[in-house]
């Protein structure tokens, strides 16, 4: 029997790496791919493990499931950043330039 792709080991991939690079976006579209991508993957998992033999490129899902992981941890890490900061800074601070540079001066003060 001829061996066949996986039907969507390229996407997973995609998803993968997109969670990776969306985690700069604040992290939301990291979550939102490496989610789509890890739900895809462990899918593709199920069906490679049905018949091992019938599959050729099982090393995509793997590579992509890792990255979508990784696109996770890094897109989580991202927003308690931000929500760090904005505790910080405060949310009226963003609108306000001259009312986020004292709080800024006032947290540098107050750690050095």
């Amino acid at each position: 029997m001829e061996q066949q792709k996986l039907p969507n080991a390229t996407l997973v991939l995609i998803m993968g790496i997109l969670s990776i690079v969306g985690a700069c976006c604040y992290g939301l579209p990291g979550i939102l791919f490496g989610l789509i991508g890890l739900i895809v993957g462990v899918k593709d998992t199920k069906t490679y493990k049905q018949a091992p033999e019938n599959y050729s490129n099982y090393g995509n899902v793997q590579a992509g499931k890792i990255m979508a992981i990784i696109g996770l941890i890094i897109s989580l890490f991202v927003i308690g950043m931000v929500l760090y900061v904005l505790s910080l800074i405060g949310w009226d601070a963003l609108g306000d330039p001259e009312l986020m540079q004292e709080r800024i001066e006032e947290l540098r003060s107050q750690y050095s």
